[in-house]
This record gives C-alpha cells, sequence and structure tokens, in this order.
C-alpha cells in the first residue's frame, strides 16, 4: 500500500500522542464559547446594519415616566411629566387666598356657635387638580355634598371625611370632651349622622357665600349628599378644579373639610379673583371721580334754541344779498329743539317772557345709541 499511494505513514511519537489528547480535550470548550458568541455577534451585526433594536420593559417604563420612583410616590419623568405640566401652569387666581382666608375666620365663629365648643379652623392648602383625579383619591367612607352657586348657575363640591364626621355627631350628640370619637367603620351613615352633618355643611356654604360677598354676591344652597363618587360628578374628568383642603380641630377630636370648585363656576369672576388684593379698581380712584363729578356740575355750558333749519344748495345761497328772504317751514305753536353742541336735550313750545323770546321745557330727548355694525 505504501508503493500505491506514494506515502509512507510513520508511527506518532510520545509528544504527538500527548498533544492530540491535549487539542482533544480543549475542542467542546472552543465551540461553546463559539455558541454562546453567536447571539451577541448578530445582535451587533443587526445595530451596524440598520437594524432596530426592541427596548427591554425596564426601558419602556423609564422612558413613560413609570419608574419605581413614579410609582412610589415620588415625581415622574417622560411623557406622563409633559401630560401633567398643564396642571402645573394653570391660570392663578390670587384673590382666592384672600376669600379662603375669609371663610376660615367665618368658619371658626360659626362652628363654635354650632357646637358650643373651643373649634378652631386652619387653611391647610389652596391648589389646582383634575376632577378625575380628585374623584378617584377620596379616601373612603366620607360624604361629598353637592352645592349650587346660584348666581353662577353652577355647582362645586364639599367632601367631609369619615373623622370630621364621627367628631360632630359626637359633639352634637354631648359625647365628653377630651375623649376621641368612636368611630365605627364598614356601615353607612344612619340618617341622624347625615342629618347633622347637614346642618353643619348649610353653616359652612352660608359662610362660603359671606366670604365671596365682597367680591360678588353669591348664595351656595346644598343639593344633595352623596355618599358614592360616581354619583357626585359635577364636572368631566380632565377639568380644572380648584381645591381647599381645611382642618377643623375641636379639642382631641376633628377632621378635614375639603371643598373643590371648577374653574367654569368660577369663570363669571375671573376678573375679579384676577385682582392682587381686595378692592383692587384696575386704576380708578373713587375720591377723584366724586371730586370731578362734583366740578362738573359748576361748569357752564352753552344751550342753543333752534329755531329752524333749511338745506339749501351752496349756488344757491351765494346769491343771497342784502334784504334776502329765507322761509323756514317752522309755526307758531311748533316744538323747538335744545341742542347743548351738537347734541340734542329738550323740546318745548316757544313764548314770550318779559319781553324776551322764551322756550319751556316740556321733554327730555334720550340720547341715541349707536349701532355696531
Amino acid at each position: 500500500m505504501s508503493t500505491e499511494s506514494g506515502t509512507d505513514e510513520k508511527p506518532m511519537s510520545a509528544e504527538e500522542q500527548a498533544m492530540m489528547k491535549e487539542w482533544e480535550t480543549m475542542a467542546p470548550d472552543e465551540a461553546g464559547a463559539k455558541s454562546d458568541a453567536v447571539p451577541a455577534f448578530d445582535a451587533n451585526a443587526g445595530e451596524e446594519d440598520g437594524g432596530t433594536r426592541i427596548l427591554n420593559q425596564e426601558e419602556i417604563d423609564s422612558l413613560l415616566g413609570f419608574d419605581s420612583d413614579s410609582l412610589g410616590g415620588g415625581e415622574t419623568s417622560g411623557v406622563m411629566a409633559l401630560i401633567n405640566s398643564a396642571m402645573v401652569n394653570y391660570e392663578r387666581l390670587p384673590m382666592l387666598d384672600i376669600v379662603f382666608d375669609r371663610l376660615v375666620r367665618l368658619m371658626s365663629t360659626s362652628l363654635r356657635n354650632l357646637t358650643s365648643d373651643n373649634v378652631e379652623v386652619s387653611l391647610d392648602q389652596v391648589s389646582t387638580v383634575r376632577f378625575g383625579d380628585y374623584m378617584n383619591s377620596i379616601p373612603l367612607p366620607a360624604m361629598l355634598s353637592v352645592f349650587k352657586a346660584e348666581e353662577w348657575d353652577n355647582n362645586g363640591l364639599m367632601v367631609t371625611d369619615s373623622a370630621l364626621i364621627y367628631s360632630v355627631v359626637d359633639v352634637l350628640l354631648g359625647g365628653r370632651k377630651g375623649t376621641p370619637a368612636i368611630r365605627v367603620e364598614g356601615r353607612p351613615y344612619t340618617t341622624i349622622e347625615s342629618k347633622l352633618v347637614e346642618k353643619m355643611v348649610q353653616v359652612a356654604l352660608s359662610d362660603l357665600s359671606s366670604a365671596f360677598d365682597p367680591l360678588s354676591p353669591v348664595s351656595f344652597t346644598l343639593d344633595r349628599i352623596e355618599t358614592n363618587p360616581r354619583f357626585a360628578t359635577i364636572s368631566q374628568s380632565g377639568n380644572a378644579c380648584v381645591l381647599a383642603r381645611l382642618r377643623v380641630d375641636m379639642g382631641d377630636r376633628g377632621g378635614r373639610i375639603e371643598i373643590l370648585i371648577p374653574y367654569a363656576t368660577l369663570e363669571p369672576i375671573r376678573e375679579l379673583l384676577l385682582q392682587m388684593f381686595m378692592g383692587e379698581k384696575f386704576g380708578r380712584d373713587s375720591i377723584w371721580e366724586s371730586h370731578l363729578t362734583h366740578e362738573l356740575y359748576k361748569t357752564d355750558i352753552q344751550l342753543q334754541a333752534i329755531l329752524g333749519e333749511l338745506v339749501l344748495p351752496l349756488g344757491e345761497m351765494l346769491n343771497w344779498k342784502v334784504g334776502s328772504h329765507v322761509m323756514f317751514n317752522t309755526r307758531i305753536n311748533d316744538e323747538l329743539e335744545m341742542r347743548c353742541g351738537h347734541f340734542p336735550m329738550f323740546r318745548g313750545p316757544v313764548g314770550q317772557k318779559q319781553g324776551q323770546i322764551a322756550v319751556r321745557i316740556e321733554r327730555y330727548i334720550p340720547p341715541e345709541i349707536e349701532e355696531e355694525s
């Protein structure tokens, strides 16, 4: 066989056999390494060739703002931050702070008279929220009082939490001072509890009306009381609302009252609420106005009695000479018109008094209203 093939097979030495065995043991590791490197090579090749890379769940959450910090109550980022940024920059109404400060003083006095107890009312915060977000955040059980602004023809919402409900019931029914109110959860409010809270809500609405009186007279009337937020919907979920959080303390007892007023309800007095301080008149000075009015009554004016009017061509008037006669259509019994400048003021018959021509004023001529084109 060696002569047919032309080659001579030599036996391997001991060193060559040892090297061959070493290569055989290393072969599976190299193959496994190549198999593990293939997916990474393909992914990199896809990026270099212009292929798309699929985002994982963590990258998608961070882009939309649903990261662990935002889900835990921290600040949102990404797309959700852009969506919610409109609420931060919404129009502020400076006069609302003064109105609610006035409400706090009025409610402190009214609730003291109602409960015959030492009541302290404090304003925690005035903020802007979306209606739907707030309704989803109301801690239940609670009483939602829907009230109506009669002059503005729109509604608002007053939310009384469970702690204040039981505190008011305990105080009005003669509970001991210095002991916290007993809260019974897991049952609907009784008729007695609803009536007692309704009485407190009516007192608060009366004080809210008084707080708005310096700006604009308005009457807030209680429409109904609901315990389910779905039945207390007074606006669309995306509409902006003003939220005032009040804290009511009665010794060791107390709770919160939250007043929610949509911006649509406040639209009729929006210009008044944009004032920086109470009584701002945007440049008006009442003292100067009174002085100017008083001096105007002393002003001398010229009043003309029109005996007659005639429209003639200019050419005919140029032909007039001394002694020419001009005929008017005015008769003796006709009323003459009296003018102040170019404005007609009065009408009356003409006569004679103490040798002079006189006109007796009998009728006032109202000014003409110019129609807008």
